[in-house]
C-alpha cells in the first residue's frame, strides 16, 4: 500500500522528487525503463528505498509499474491527453477566479518572482525546466486558491501534462509566444477575478493547440545521464 509522504521514508521521498522533477524537465522521456539497479547505484541506496520511491511515483501517476517487468515513466496516450486537459478546463479557469479574488501583495510577489525565474531559464537556453516552472505557475496559483482538495487535483495534472507535452508539443515557441502569465499577473494585481477566469480558459486552450495528438515515439536516453 502507498505510503502518505508525511510517513514514508525521507530516503525514498527525497529520490522520488528528484525522480519526479526529472520528468518534469524531460530529462527522463515518456515509456523510458526506470532499473531498480541502476536507479539505487545513481542515488547510492538500496533496492527497497528504489522500490517506495517508484511507488509514490506511481501514486502520482508519473510512472506504470508493470508486473514481472518493472517500472517505467508513464506514457499517456492521446485520449489520456485529451482528458487531461479537458479536466484543467474545468478546475483551473475556476481556481483562477478563486485565487485572483483572494490573492494580496505577497502572492503576487510570488508569481511575479517564479516567473522572473521562467524567463531566466529561457535566457539561458533551458526551455526544459522552464516548461517545468510553467507547470508550476499553474500549481502555484491553486495553492493561492486555498482550496487544498483543487490544489492535489490540479498538482496532479499539471504533473501529467508534463508528460503529455514531452510526447506531443508540436510548437515549441509557444512557450516565448505567450504572455498568458503576465496578463494573469495583472489580473491578480487588481483582485480582478473574472478577468483571471477568462485569460486562464484561453491560455489553456492555447496549450492545447500547441500539442499535436498523435502517437510518436518517445526519445531514449541514458537513465544515468538523465538523473545525475
Amino acid at each position: 500500500m502507498f505510503e502518505s509522504p508525511d510517513r514514508a521514508d525521507p530516503a525514498s521521498t527525497r529520490i522520488a522528487q528528484a525522480m519526479a522533477l526529472a520528468i518534469h524537465e524531460h530529462r527522463l522521456a515518456p515509456g523510458a525503463k526506470l532499473s531498480e539497479d541502476e536507479v539505487g547505484e545513481v542515488y547510492g541506496v538500496s533496492r527497497t528505498v528504489v522500490r517506495a520511491a517508484l511507488q509514490q511515483l506511481a501514486h502520482q501517476r508519473l510512472v506504470d509499474l508493470r508486473r514481472n517487468r518493472g517500472a517505467y515513466v508513464a506514457q499517456p496516450t492521446v485520449r489520456e491527453a485529451r482528458e487531461v486537459f479537458e479536466a484543467r478546463a474545468l478546475l483551473e479557469p475556476r481556481t483562477a477566479r478563486s485565487a485572483a479574488e483572494r490573492a494580496g501583495p505577497g502572492d503576487v510577489a510570488t508569481l511575479r518572482a517564479h516567473l522572473a525565474e521562467e524567463h531566466a531559464a529561457l535566457a539561458q537556453e533551458e526551455p526544459a525546466r522552464a516548461l517545468y516552472l510553467s507547470g508550476q505557475f499553474h500549481v502555484e496559483i491553486a495553492r493561492i486558491a486555498d482550496q487544498a482538495t483543487i490544489f492535489d487535483f490540479v498538482s496532479q495534472l499539471v504533473a501529467r501534462s508534463s508528460l503529455i507535452i514531452a510526447l506531443y508539443w508540436q510548437r515549441r515557441t509557444a512557450l516565448c509566444e505567450s504572455n498568458a502569465h503576465h496578463a494573469l499577473i495583472d489580473a491578480f494585481a487588481a483582485n480582478d477575478g473574472p478577468a483571471a477566469e477568462e485569460l486562464m480558459k484561453s491560455h489553456l486552450l492555447d496549450l492545447l493547440s500547441s500539442l499535436d495528438l498523435r502517437n510518436r515515439p518517445s526519445v531514449a536516453r541514458s537513465l544515468r545521464e538523465a538523473l545525475e
